[in-house]
């Protein structure tokens, strides 16, 4: 069954690490792509995206974010029972960024530390697997670190991003909801094809072809079938948010915030008027930060709501992350007004 509810799990903080680097749709792009970049950021709605440096990995903003949320809590790092790491951008295939990452901030090695292969869905996800480790073992404290390296020049979409998310037990947590769901049929419509078991990376892979504006095009590039995830996307979403409001007995009204994955304007528009949502309710980052694939949500309460969140004034939140797999995750959740939010870090 998709829906399911954790009790007794705190959400204790969070903070986001973008690269340095800022890459602009309208001034960093070919002479020939300058007419079609205008009409994707006016469409699309991205213009500034983040990338790493050659030499950095996600795991290195990730890093940056987990130690500065550790420092801010004054959790002590043997306290720390579990670290899961969300990505699709590992530092290597194997073995577990998770582990790597568990020495490198210095956790005990009784840290139950694993890698999650999900992306645009991976937030709630990830907040339903750490928290129902905690609310059924005795696991007190444990981290979730989500995002990917995803941006190159000349995709005017990805973004790459690391984020950490601090959950602890608490006997007197408000609740927190979830509907998760997966549908494997649709998984040729967002996909890696090259590189796995199914299909080994070879030279072939490497030989570009050129597209009508001579850009260099590979055959073993993300396959993004745009008309599939739109329709993916506009379609479930939307149920899913209701029928987890319903599950919750949540009123929308009650609800302070709605935050969905950010990869197209267009998409998160038709969201939010199906689901007649005021548009000061549904914060954005695809502007200043485009597409960091799990990352997002994170992304954009920390660069959008850090104020709010920080008021000493419980907030409630509906978060909505989907893509990749197919699969689409909605989770309720509730921000206490003592939840640490330290300001979006860049490195």
């Amino acid at each position: 069954m998709a829906l399911s509810t954790l009790h007794n799990v705190r959400f204790a903080g969070m903070t986001s690490c973008v690269p340095r680097r800022v890459l602009d749709n309208l001034l960093d792009c070919p002479p020939q792509l300058k007419s079609d970049r205008e009409r994707l950021v006016r469409n699309i709605g991205i213009q500034h995206r983040r990338i790493c440096h050659e030499w950095q990995c996600f795991s290195d903003l990730a890093f940056e974010a987990a130690q500065k949320l550790l420092d801010t809590l004054q959790w002590q790092r043997e306290e720390v029972g579990a670290l899961i790491v969300i990505s699709q951008s590992p530092d290597y295939l194997m073995p577990s960024t998770a582990i790597i990452l568990q020495n490198r901030l210095g956790l005990p090695q009784t840290t139950i530390a694993f890698d999650v292969n999900l992306g645009c869905s991976g937030y709630p996800f990830g907040l339903h697997l750490l928290g129902s480790m905690i609310a059924a073992s005795g696991i007190k404290k444990g981290l979730i670190l989500v995002g990917d390296k995803c941006a190159s020049v000349q995709d005017p979409l990805f973004s790459d991003a690391g984020t950490a998310t601090a959950l602890e037990f608490d006997a007197n947590a408000a609740p927190m909801h979830f509907d998760l769901n997966s549908d494997g049929s649709g998984y040729q419509a967002i996909m890696l094809p090259a590189g796995g078991h199914r299909e080994p990376f070879s030279a072939e892979h490497l030989i570009p072809t050129h597209d009508e504006n001579g850009l260099k095009k590979w055959p073993g590039a993300l396959h993004l079938d745009g008309p599939a995830v739109l329709s993916f996307s506009t379609q479930r979403v939307p149920p899913a948010v209701n029928r987890l409001l319903e599950y919750a007995n949540m009123p929308k009204d009650e609800v302070d915030y709605f935050v969905f994955h950010q990869a197209n304007r267009m998409i998160n528009e038709t969201i939010r008027k199906k689901l007649g949502l005021p548009v000061d309710k549904v914060p954005s980052t695809l502007h200043d930060f485009g597409n960091t694939s799990g990352a997002s949500l994170p992304i954009t309460m920390t660069a959008r709501l850090r104020e709010a969140l920080t008021s000493h004034q419980p907030k409630r939140l509906l978060l909505s992350g989907f893509g990749i797999g197919l699969s689409w995750g909605t989770c309720l959740v509730n921000i206490d007004g003592q939840a640490q939010f330290p300001e979006l870090m860049v490195s």
